[in-house]
């Protein structure tokens, strides 16, 4: 995944040696667990919501359950690669933590991948004091070329008191604690305009061979069924990692994460094969995907009445950001769990965590307030939003969706998978243009070459796991 965020996944901790058969059964044990609750969870979701995405919200004052020093005049930076509404809202965070420390923090805006931005940064002698990085495979990157910091004692307090262990052990190189998972993401979920499904007589899905039937009787009703965010890669990296998931099973997902498979493997042909059942179909997919960015690909399901540019968009909870203030969440936009495409349905997950790139008092402090459930109640008051804090109050989340999604997030503990491609070597799973992004941009535009595809992306990922 990349996004300026996060899918839940049923979870085996990506840092675990090969599982025993015994694990492997509660493993799946686990992921029907979760998928199931993640289905529960989005069901039914009526007009008995109370908000919207972008900055409704509740409005009681901030809870104060984190002690932090005072940092009078003590100057911070901090580098993301969000932008609009989820910068804007992260803004008011770092503003509360300003309010508490006195301290005073900028947000340095990064550019995708952000490894690199920071790498120019650290070679011009000016790394910012803290990077949000959205990869595992970037925290290692940054341990290994000696830019990360150890998170401190009360960091790692904060991270005791309010993370399930996965979340912890995610952001860990070497059994040392690198990253504070401050935002997570349900990848795992499809919107769609309720307006046009009601029009067209079209149902929720819960299998793939249901959404095919789903998407077909919206398309015969004069809409097309999916819009894609094409132009970015990452958008098309958690298509197949659904599909993957759920098919191949988690024992697979697992291998192929690490590169103990190849991508030429029958596994990877079956999700390709099964992916074009959608990107392949003529007027399946709304026209210029591959023009088409994150943000535009939702805005362009819920705009337009009820002749939107397509019905459908398979996108996280951070999607919310995107949706028009004037469709009410849960009413006019809804959403429902990527459909099982095997025995059971996907749960992702993506995140990205703070990382101390110069250590002082103040970035540690910093650190310890991103992991605190005070700073990431802010943001799930205004939309848009995921925390993997398990003491975030459920009711912080401005409308019944999120906070059912939330809710799932939580309780499957650790029972969640990793967004895969965010797990990869920068170079192959998160770089504009080049490695698994480029290589699935092409497969979209031609769906037709399955074993072309899988040569290209093994090739690749060779080239950038070493091997």
């Amino acid at each position: 995944m990349r996004m300026t965020s996060s899918t839940i996944r049923t979870r085996w901790s990506p840092k675990r040696d090969k599982a025993t058969p015994h694990h492997r059964r509660a493993a799946k044990a686990a992921a029907a667990v979760a998928a199931g609750a993640l289905a529960l969870s989005l069901t039914a979701c009526g007009g008995d919501d109370d908000g919207n995405s972008g900055t409704q919200g509740n409005t009681e004052e901030t809870a104060n359950n984190v002690t932090l020093p005072k940092l009078d005049g003590t100057s911070l930076e901090i580098a993301a690669v969000w932008t609009g509404a989820e910068q804007a809202n992260f803004k008011k965070v770092l503003a509360e933590f300003e309010k508490r420390t006195g301290a005073k923090v900028t947000f340095v805006p990064a550019q995708d991948p952000i490894i690199n931005f920071i790498g120019s940064k650290v070679a011009g002698g000016q790394p910012p004091d803290i990077a949000m990085l959205p990869q595992p495979g970037a925290i290692k990157q940054a341990v290994d070329r000696g830019w990360a910091k150890p998170i401190g004692t009360e960091a790692q307090k904060e991270l005791g008191e309010n993370y399930s262990q996965g979340w912890q052990d995610i952001g860990k190189v070497g059994g040392k604690q690198y990253g504070v998972y401050y935002k997570a993401a349900n990848k795992s979920l499809i919107w769609y305009n309720n307006q046009v499904f009601e029009n067209a007589g079209a149902s929720e899905p819960e299998t793939w061979p249901d959404l095919l039937k789903t998407a077909q009787t919206v398309y015969d009703s004069g809409v097309t069924p999916f819009s894609v965010g094409g132009a970015e890669g990452w958008t098309l990296t958690d298509w197949f990692e659904n599909v993957y998931l759920s098919q191949a099973g988690p024992e697979k997902y697992d291998q192929l994460a690490k590169h103990e498979i190849k991508w030429t493997d029958p596994s990877v042909k079956d999700a390709l094969t099964t992916l074009a059942q959608v990107w392949g179909k003529a007027d399946y997919v709304a026209t210029g995907a591959l023009q088409t960015d994150f943000p535009a690909s939702v805005t362009q399901v819920f705009t337009g009445g009820d002749q939107p540019k397509a019905a459908m968009v398979a996108a996280g909870d951070f999607a919310q950001v995107n949706i028009p203030t004037t469709m009410k969440v849960g009413t006019d936009a809804k959403v429902f769990p990527f459909p099982a495409v095997g025995d059971n349905g996907p749960v992702v997950s993506g995140g990205d965590a703070a990382v101390i790139l110069q250590d002082s008092k103040g970035a540690q402090a910093l650190a310890t307030w991103l992991a605190s459930p005070d700073a990431a109640q802010i943001q799930a008051k205004l939309g848009g939003y995921l925390s993997p804090n398990k003491n975030v109050p459920n009711s912080a989340y401005p409308n019944a969706v999120q906070q059912r999604i939330a809710k799932a997030l939580i309780d499957a503990g650790d029972d969640f998978r990793f967004d895969m491609s965010d797990q990869a070597p920068q170079a192959f799973g998160g770089t504009p243009g080049k490695g698994e992004w480029k290589i699935l941009q092409d497969f979209l535009k031609n769906p037709k070459d399955v074993a072309g595809t899988q040569a290209k992306l093994e090739a690749e990922a060779a080239a950038a796991y070493g091997g």
